[in-house]
Protein backbone atom coordinates (compact mmCIF):
# COMPACT_ATOMS: atom_id res chain seq x y z
CA UNK A 1 0.00 0.00 0.00
CA UNK A 2 1.48 3.40 -0.97
CA UNK A 3 2.30 5.98 1.70
CA UNK A 4 -0.69 8.20 2.47
CA UNK A 5 0.16 11.89 2.59
CA UNK A 6 -1.92 13.97 4.93
CA UNK A 7 -3.07 17.47 4.17
CA UNK A 8 -0.47 18.78 6.61
CA UNK A 9 2.35 16.95 4.79
CA UNK A 10 1.27 18.41 1.46
CA UNK A 11 0.94 21.86 2.99
CA UNK A 12 4.40 21.62 4.61
CA UNK A 13 5.95 20.78 1.25
CA UNK A 14 4.03 23.54 -0.56
CA UNK A 15 5.11 26.14 2.01
CA UNK A 16 8.73 24.94 1.80
CA UNK A 17 8.72 25.13 -1.99
CA UNK A 18 7.13 28.59 -2.18
CA UNK A 19 9.28 30.11 0.58
CA UNK A 20 12.37 28.81 -1.23
CA UNK A 21 11.13 30.29 -4.51
CA UNK A 22 10.38 33.70 -2.94
CA UNK A 23 13.79 33.83 -1.24
CA UNK A 24 15.66 32.92 -4.42
CA UNK A 25 13.66 35.09 -6.83
CA UNK A 26 12.36 38.09 -4.87
CA UNK A 27 14.44 38.78 -1.74
CA UNK A 28 17.07 41.40 -2.62
CA UNK A 29 19.02 41.48 0.66
CA UNK A 30 22.80 41.21 0.05
CA UNK A 31 23.13 38.96 3.12
CA UNK A 32 21.14 36.25 1.33
CA UNK A 33 24.10 34.70 -0.47
CA UNK A 34 26.13 31.52 -0.52
CA UNK A 35 25.05 27.92 -0.50
CA UNK A 36 21.81 27.53 1.42
CA UNK A 37 18.76 25.35 1.22
CA UNK A 38 15.26 25.52 2.66
CA UNK A 39 15.18 21.95 3.96
CA UNK A 40 11.69 21.71 5.45
CA UNK A 41 8.72 23.59 6.81
CA UNK A 42 6.42 22.59 9.64
CA UNK A 43 3.02 24.29 9.62
CA UNK A 44 1.00 24.20 12.85
CA UNK A 45 -2.40 22.51 12.79
CA UNK A 46 -4.21 25.84 13.05
CA UNK A 47 -2.17 27.19 10.08
CA UNK A 48 -1.09 30.26 12.05
CA UNK A 49 2.66 29.55 12.19
CA UNK A 50 5.24 27.78 10.07
CA UNK A 51 8.76 26.93 11.18
CA UNK A 52 11.00 27.08 8.14
CA UNK A 53 14.34 25.28 8.49
CA UNK A 54 17.25 26.67 6.49
CA UNK A 55 20.58 24.89 6.05
CA UNK A 56 23.61 27.08 5.30
CA UNK A 57 26.78 25.32 4.21
CA UNK A 58 29.18 28.19 5.01
CA UNK A 59 29.17 28.56 8.83
CA UNK A 60 30.23 32.21 8.65
CA UNK A 61 27.17 33.12 6.56
CA UNK A 62 24.60 31.35 8.76
CA UNK A 63 23.85 34.16 11.22
CA UNK A 64 23.69 37.02 8.66
CA UNK A 65 21.48 34.96 6.34
CA UNK A 66 19.07 33.98 9.12
CA UNK A 67 18.94 37.60 10.32
CA UNK A 68 18.11 38.73 6.78
CA UNK A 69 15.38 36.11 6.45
CA UNK A 70 13.86 37.05 9.81
CA UNK A 71 13.85 40.69 8.74
CA UNK A 72 12.22 39.81 5.41
CA UNK A 73 9.70 37.38 6.97
CA UNK A 74 6.75 39.73 6.44
CA UNK A 75 7.60 40.24 2.77
CA UNK A 76 8.14 36.51 2.23
CA UNK A 77 4.84 35.75 3.97
CA UNK A 78 2.94 38.24 1.80
CA UNK A 79 4.47 36.88 -1.43
CA UNK A 80 3.80 33.30 -0.36
CA UNK A 81 0.19 34.25 0.46
CA UNK A 82 -0.26 35.50 -3.10
CA UNK A 83 0.99 32.21 -4.52
CA UNK A 84 -0.56 29.66 -2.16
CA UNK A 85 -4.32 29.67 -1.69
CA UNK A 86 -4.88 29.37 2.06
CA UNK A 87 -7.49 30.78 4.40
CA UNK A 88 -4.65 31.99 6.64
CA UNK A 89 -1.10 32.64 5.54
CA UNK A 90 1.11 31.35 8.37
CA UNK A 91 3.59 33.58 10.16
CA UNK A 92 7.08 32.40 9.20
CA UNK A 93 9.65 31.52 11.84
CA UNK A 94 13.11 30.82 10.41
CA UNK A 95 15.31 28.28 12.19
CA UNK A 96 18.79 26.96 11.38
CA UNK A 97 18.96 23.35 10.19
CA UNK A 98 22.30 21.72 10.93
CA UNK A 99 21.43 18.22 9.69
CA UNK A 100 23.40 18.56 6.44
CA UNK A 101 26.40 19.96 8.31
CA UNK A 102 26.16 17.12 10.84
CA UNK A 103 25.96 14.53 8.05
CA UNK A 104 29.01 16.00 6.31
CA UNK A 105 30.91 15.96 9.60
CA UNK A 106 29.98 12.32 10.23
CA UNK A 107 30.99 11.35 6.68
CA UNK A 108 34.36 13.04 7.24
CA UNK A 109 34.86 11.15 10.50
CA UNK A 110 34.01 7.84 8.84
CA UNK A 111 36.44 8.59 6.00
CA UNK A 112 39.21 9.40 8.47
CA UNK A 113 38.61 6.14 10.38
CA UNK A 114 38.72 4.14 7.14
CA UNK A 115 41.95 5.92 6.11
CA UNK A 116 43.56 5.23 9.49
CA UNK A 117 42.56 1.54 9.27
CA UNK A 118 44.11 1.29 5.82
CA UNK A 119 47.30 2.88 7.10
CA UNK A 120 47.40 0.47 10.04
CA UNK A 121 46.79 -2.52 7.72
CA UNK A 122 49.57 -1.42 5.37
CA UNK A 123 51.93 -0.86 8.29
CA UNK A 124 51.16 -4.34 9.67
CA UNK A 125 51.73 -5.86 6.23
CA UNK A 126 48.18 -7.04 5.70
CA UNK A 127 47.67 -4.94 2.58
CA UNK A 128 44.00 -4.23 3.09
CA UNK A 129 40.83 -6.30 3.00
CA UNK A 130 41.46 -7.88 -0.40
CA UNK A 131 44.66 -9.50 0.90
CA UNK A 132 42.62 -11.73 3.23
CA UNK A 133 40.59 -13.28 0.40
Amino acid sequence: MPFQYTRTDRLNEEVRREVDRVIREDVRDPRVTGMYSVTRAEVTRDLRYAKVYVSVLEPGLREPLLAALKRAAGFIRREMGRRVQLHFTPELLFEPDTNIEYGARMAGLIDSVIASERTADERDGRGGRDADA
